[in-house]
């Protein structure tokens, strides 16, 4: 089979990508080794696709150039997306810190996407496994499981090793190395902590309790909704931090995030003097975690009115800056995001286009540009693949 380009990878940047190649004119061709196409897009956001977000910017973005990702942020905005699921008529609503999500279901997204790449007439090639990839005088031979496809260029879009039950593979990383492209070793970010016994065996009791913290290392912290599980930690504030946080590092968690000692934590106490110390904290947190940090030692039981004013802060202070170092985390099964990836130093931050190998480029999660949670992951998939097409005459 002889195609003028062809894509690897059927999820947000490989379609958004063959869309706006084939309605250029170009002859595209998708391969993918699933049946579906844009199965991470349909199990995001709870199945309702967090799109993109109000505000993006290149500090929302975690990578060796912190600086590489801005050109096609720039160059294919929040807004310009906004533009297209408007034309499509795709009804949205805004959550907390500018997070747009689809009302209906994430069906939306790919099916616009799915018309984009019908306009221009775009090729798939599903249940299709590539196995190796080989450079010619012009262009690239492709071994896949359905036999062999030669292409004048080809754009990696495999995503990162997040979810691999959704069919992710490590195949882009070993492709750009086949070709001597540096990878920055992978790991799984956005992704729930686990904790050591004994304390997994106490919190665990918790599973299902959210709580809002501030939670935070030596480098960044996160004010988010903290959810306790059966194997840990997870919620928005846990998944951020995860992509800051290294292996035996504590994270520190502010269960107060919202009250200062003197103004709210002081007064709170002074009302409530005659109360056991138990019933008077359940007007402010989770009465369940205030029995388990009692059932940890962390704070005592006792009455109120029994501590005198260094106890008070001492206690308040226990409470904002509780210590915990994770065991680990839960690894690429739930991770929202790979971090690492191809070198953005191998790249042209203009085209996305290899520096060393001709016609070969590389666009979406499987580079070297993580976002944190809240669309910006998308938003680089669609600036990513925006920022290649515009590269083709």
């Amino acid at each position: 089979m002889q195609t003028k380009i062809t894509i690897v990878g059927a999820g947000a940047a490989g379609l958004f990508c063959a869309g706006l190649l084939g309605q250029k004119g170009f002859d595209v061709t998708v391969i993918d080794n699933g049946k579906k196409l844009g199965r991470k897009i349909l199990m995001s956001g709870g199945g309702k696709c967090n799109f993109t977000n109000l505000d993006v910017e290149a500090k929302h973005y975690i990578s060796q150039n912190r600086h590489f990702c801005k050109s096609a942020l720039k160059r294919f905005s929040q807004w310009d997306f906004i533009q297209l699921v408007n034309q499509y008529h795709i009804a949205y609503h805004e959550k907390d810190h500018g997070q747009l999500f689809c009302d209906n279901s994430a069906q939306d997204i790919v099916d616009m996407l799915i018309q984009e790449c019908q306009k221009g007439q775009v090729k798939f090639m599903l249940k299709t496994q590539l196995e190796d990839v080989e450079a010619k005088q012009q262009g690239f031979k492709l071994s896949t499981s359905q036999g062999f496809v030669d292409t004048d260029k080809l754009i990696i879009a495999t995503g990162g090793q997040s979810m691999p039950a959704l069919g992710m593979t490590a195949i882009g990383y070993k492709i750009a190395e086949k070709f001597s492209i540096p990878v920055v070793p992978v790991k799984a970010g956005l992704v729930p902590f686990t904790l050591h016994k004994p304390l997994l065996d106490v919190l665990s009791s918790l599973s299902g309790i959210a709580v809002l913290v501030e939670v935070s290392n030596e480098r960044i912290s996160f004010k988010e909704n903290l959810l306790f599980t059966h194997r840990g930690l997870s919620g928005p504030a846990i998944l951020q931090i995860s992509s800051y946080w290294q292996v035996g590092e504590e994270i520190v968690i502010n269960l107060l995030p919202d009250l200062e000692f003197e103004s709210a934590f002081k007064p709170l106490l002074e009302n409530n003097r005659n109360q056991s110390l138990k019933n008077c904290l359940a007007q402010i947190l989770p009465k369940r975690l205030v029995e388990v940090l009692i059932q940890l030692n962390f704070i005592s039981d006792t009455i109120v009115k029994q501590l005198n004013p260094k106890q008070q802060f001492e206690l308040y202070k226990k409470l904002t800056q509780w210590r915990i170092i994770p065991n680990g985390t839960e690894g690429y099964r739930t991770a929202e995001v790979t971090l690492g990836g191809v070198s953005t130093d191998a790249l042209s931050s203009k085209t996305m286009a290899a520096n060393t190998q001709p016609n070969l480029y590389f666009i979406g999660e499987v580079v070297d540009v993580a976002g944190w949670l809240g669309g910006y992951n998308f938003q680089w998939a669609w600036s990513s693949a925006f920022a290649c097409a515009q590269s083709f005459n």
